[in-house]
């Protein structure tokens, strides 16, 4: 009655099942997150509630710890849950179900065998959440809000691997504000940093969700166009063109005409690496560039 009092007061769900994986202990914690009362739920199999377990791994595992006696552990950054609870935090919008640390282990009877097994799960949302951010500050540029250098060229690297394996098509935009230094010069580097803030919110706005925004450093940015052919990718390059050759910029009374130059390059058989298609599209940025500013060249 002591310990079951206690179960019942700690901060952990606490499951304990037996070898037919019945349950047989359904603590305070559990009811509450899982919304089951334990007189519901006991003594019956945990995959009449939760068929979400009823896979291969639940069931190795649970076969190990019976037949060895060994512990196993459910990370959250492999498997984010066990139970499919609503998130019981401020960080909940951050998931769709509350992130939890698992871990099984044995309970042997008085004559040393294991009888049962149990199931601790803990509620690590709030830490899922704040290692997420600080991945996400770690890939945004800390001037625009959208991805940084180190981000693209991860990203870049895993497109290129899906083109390799499943040939989807792939295309990419490189772009840079032009006569930018003509900008800082005359106006202060406080203007380039608001003039490099609104292009990048305005190119942003443009994309599809499923596109990325990378500063490549500087004044360019490189954005990453996933099921986008070489057609595609120019006429987003020409939107864009076009609508920042619209646009205003507004600094200290000021009201500045900024255009962008935009160099295409798509992913095909011939290109050996991520780092060639970063080339071809730098290659036809520079042909945009030479042949006057403010225009499209693709590779």
């Amino acid at each position: 009655m002591i310990f079951e009092q206690v179960f019942n007061m700690i901060n952990v769900g606490l499951v304990i099942l037996d070898e037919d994986l019945f349950v047989c202990h359904w603590n305070r914690w559990m009811e509450l997150h899982s919304g089951i009362q334990a007189e519901n739920i006991i003594g019956s199999p945990i995959f009449k509630f939760f068929p979400n377990l009823d896979n291969p791994k639940f069931l190795r595992n649970c076969k190990s710890v019976f037949k060895f006696g060994n512990f196993s552990f459910f990370s959250q950054k492999l498997h984010h849950y066990l139970f499919p609870f609503k998130p019981d935090s401020t960080f909940g919008s951050e998931f769709n179900h509350m992130q939890q640390s698992c871990t099984m282990g044995p309970l042997r009877d008085e004559s040393n065998v294991i009888s049962n097994i149990y199931l601790a799960v803990q509620d690590v949302t709030e830490i899922a959440a704040y290692e997420r951010k600080l991945v996400e500050k770690n890939m945004q540029d800390g001037l625009t809000g959208v991805y940084n250098r180190r981000f693209l060229d991860t990203k870049i690297q895993e497109e290129f691997s899906r083109h390799k394996s499943y040939h989807r098509p792939f295309s990419l935009i490189m772009c840079d504000i032009d006569l930018f230094k003509n900008v800082n010069d005359t106006y202060g580097h406080q203007c380039g940093d608001v003039v490099i803030k609104q292009i990048a919110t305005k190119i942003e706005s443009m994309l599809r969700k499923t596109d990325f925004l990378a500063r490549y450093g500087g004044e360019e940015f490189c954005c990453l166009l996933p099921e986008a052919n070489l057609e595609a990718a120019c006429n987003l390059a020409e939107r864009l063109r076009q609508a920042i050759e619209e646009e205003e910029v507004n600094f200290d009374g000021q009201t500045l005409k900024i255009t962008v130059s935009f160099g295409v390059a798509y992913m095909h058989d011939g290109v050996e690496n991520a780092e060639t298609l970063l080339q071809m599209a730098d290659e036809a940025l520079y042909v945009a560039k030479k042949s006057g500013r403010n225009r499209v060249a693709a590779a």
